[in-house]
């Protein structure tokens, strides 16, 4: 029988149980989930306060990097007291200060496919807050490998897009993607610049789909469409996404779950 929430959980999340859609039970679900975030950056910030903020019981953060001071601009869960400590450090403290109730497990190194699996093997739900085509394309092997729904999200300058992955059940990253770009077409916040907000918009539509695949209604996810915002024009629009049947990822060549 799965525990009760505490009288003051029920304080804390009061205004979430209130919606409809979620309740008692789903915060419950939300407790008992693992959500890991890869990158304590512009879109792993705030989609890791949102994620915490909610509820969710274990917040898994994976990030080699030291807070700069040209990091502060988006990446919300750091402050200029922080500049020179690990991120994942920082994120820890950040979120356990808004949240004790959930636990924060640190992985200072490098999402790679040396540990690509066993770190994901212990979550529900992956955010790809990732800021390179090698990561993104790893997290989605991995993800549909071992059948863990996630999150990508993608931004540049003004511009952003999102997309959710369920495993066995909808288009994947490499469906739309079939291999990284030539270097010379790849863009980057470090080249070509990126507004804050832009970041935190995407994160924060990453956590919401975080939230409602957890608390167990997967109507409206962002499952076989690529959302793309336009912050300058302040404008979003769907691009469908179809399963490709030769994907190299999911195809029905491969093994599904």
């Amino acid at each position: 029988m799965a525990k009760r929430l505490t009288t003051e959980q029920i304080e804390r999340y009061s205004r979430q149980i209130m919606v409809p859609d979620l309740g008692g039970k789903a915060q419950m679900r939300l407790r008992d989930a693992g959500v890991l975030v890869i990158g304590a950056g512009g879109l792993g910030s705030p989609a890791a306060f949102y994620l915490a903020a909610a509820g969710i019981g274990t917040l898994g953060i994976i990030d080699p990097d030291h807070v700069e001071l040209s990091n502060l601009q988006r990446q919300i869960l750091h402050a200029t007291k922080n500049i020179g400590q690990r991120k994942v450090e920082s994120a820890q403290a950040t979120l356990t200060e808004l949240n004790p109730d959930v636990e924060v497990k640190t992985y200072a190194f490098r999402f790679d496919d040396t540990n690509a699996a066993e770190i994901a093997a212990e979550y529900q739900f992956i955010v790809d807050g990732s800021d390179n085509f090698e990561t993104k394309f790893l997290v989605n092997d991995t993800a549909i490998q071992l059948g863990i729904a996630f999150s990508h999200a993608g931004i540049v300058r003004l511009q952003g897009q999102t997309m959710t992955v369920i495993p066995g059940k909808s288009a994947c990253y490499r469906c739309l993607f079939k291999a990284p770009p030539p270097a010379e077409e790849i863009l980057n916040c470090q080249a070509s610049g990126i507004l804050g907000a832009v970041a935190g918009t995407l994160g924060t539509i990453q956590a919401t789909e975080a939230v409602k695949y957890l608390a167990g209604f997967e109507e409206g996810l962002l499952t076989d469409r690529l959302l793309v915002y336009d912050a300058k024009n302040m404008k979003f629009r769907d691009i469908e996404v179809k399963r490709d049947p030769h994907c190299a990822s999911c195809g029905d060549g491969r093994s599904r779950s």
